[in-house]
């Protein structure tokens, strides 16, 4: 394979170059939309070489150098998908999971959608990763964390993300959609905003960032405003809900993690961070509806369903919860406040679309919450600050 000419820097941290991995549990994404057009870069036209070298420095990988600003690229996840789309970007080649990149919140925005059908699914049956799709894909750089590959992908060792980093391209990206593994305990996590500062800097993008942070400033003053105090939240719990009848369900308690990012930034109460249970991603746990009616949260927000439209998760999900012999005596049940609870991948475009939708849900906004149009024209690079 001959070298590219994306060429991978002096790396600190605990490896020298790597790559990423995903996520269980299933949850669809049926989009059949078209890709959006992109403007031109801020400094320069995407994917032309720039006459100069410079470099990105993200953890756990360290430095990486570019000597031109990548053409196409490899993703983990719908978090860094989403970023692309909102510097302007032409989508990923691939993510761990295509069908959970849910561009359907893309909807609301002018002008803006993504096709995905042709994206290469990275994980296989089984838990496979094939080092053969990264040569047949041959993208310039790999949006990655080398942990999750490690840590998820069955038969990766440390000389394969080396092999494919060197005949390939390099590996850039840290895991931040959760805070619950524990192969992630000893180098730093980013915030979704500070991903995304990363990303536009490997793009040279960094002036439809800054646009986008304005933006998104704004946006959580609004949050703030619309959250009622303290004393008068509910209580919520975050669950996967396998299926349209499910028998048991895994938690996900509120963190640091970007997943969450809507629910901190309303102040909602974390109705299982007040009892003995553990965090799915870390222990692997399941509540039967037994347990969970000695929990009773006030809200139940029921993540796996975003492939839905809200009728659809009311005429399936709710309406088998309703006829359940326990679940029907639940608090939210009863109440009606049950609702979808989120994907577990956001970047900056889908969190003010599922901020916006959470602030619906619990505290009954019913105003729009931030500028459609705006959201567009930074997308296509008509405002640049």
């Amino acid at each position: 394979m001959r070298r590219r000419r994306f060429l991978a820097g002096t790396a600190t941290g605990t490896l020298l170059a790597g790559c990423a991995g995903g996520e269980d549990a299933s949850g669809g994404n049926s989009s059949e939309t078209t890709a959006t057009a992109t403007a031109e870069t801020d400094s320069t036209a995407s994917g032309s070489d720039t006459g100069r070298s410079y470099s990105v420095s993200m953890a756990p990988v360290g430095e990486i150098e570019f000597d031109g600003v990548p053409r196409t690229w490899v993703a983990n996840n719908g978090s860094w998908a989403d970023m692309g789309v909102a510097l302007g970007i032409e989508p990923p080649k691939a993510l761990w999971l295509p069908e959970r990149y849910h561009t359907q919140y893309y909807d609301g925005i002018p002008g803006v959608s993504v096709d995905t059908s042709g994206m290469t699914r990275l994980f296989g049956d089984g838990g496979g990763v094939s080092k053969e799709t990264y040569y047949q894909l041959d993208g310039d750089v790999h949006i990655q964390d080398p942990n999750f590959l490690l840590n998820r992908a069955k038969g990766w060792k440390r000389a394969d993300i080396d092999e494919i980093a060197e005949n390939v391209a390099p590996f850039l990206g840290n895991t931040g959609f959760s805070r619950g593994y524990a192969w992630h305990e000893d180098y730093r996590y980013y915030s979704l905003y500070e991903a995304f500062g990363k990303l536009a800097e490997v793009f040279e993008r960094e002036q439809r960032y800054e646009a986008f942070s304005k933006l998104h400033d704004g946006f959580q003053s609004r949050l703030s405003e619309v959250a009622p105090p303290k004393g008068e939240r509910p209580a919520a719990a975050i669950l996967w809900a396998e299926g349209n009848q499910p028998e048991q369900f895994s938690p996900y308690l509120i963190d640091e993690g970007t997943s969450f990012k809507q629910w901190r930034d309303l102040g909602v109460r974390d109705a299982l961070a007040e009892t003995d249970v553990e965090d799915f991603h870390g222990s692997r746990a399941h509540l039967d509806y037994e347990t969970l009616l000695e929990i009773d949260p006030e809200v139940l927000l029921l993540r796996g369903h975003e492939d839905q439209t809200a009728e659809e998760f009311q005429n399936t999900v709710v309406r088998f919860l309703r006829e359940h012999d326990v679940a029907g005596s639940l608090t939210a049940v009863e109440n009606d406040d049950v609702y979808r609870g989120g994907p577990l991948y956001q970047g900056p475009i889908t969190n003010l679309v599922l901020a916006e939708r959470a602030a619906k849900q619990l505290y009954g906004v019913s105003r729009e919450l931030f500028d459609r149009q705006r959201v567009a024209d930074v997308v296509a690079g008509r405002v640049q600050r």
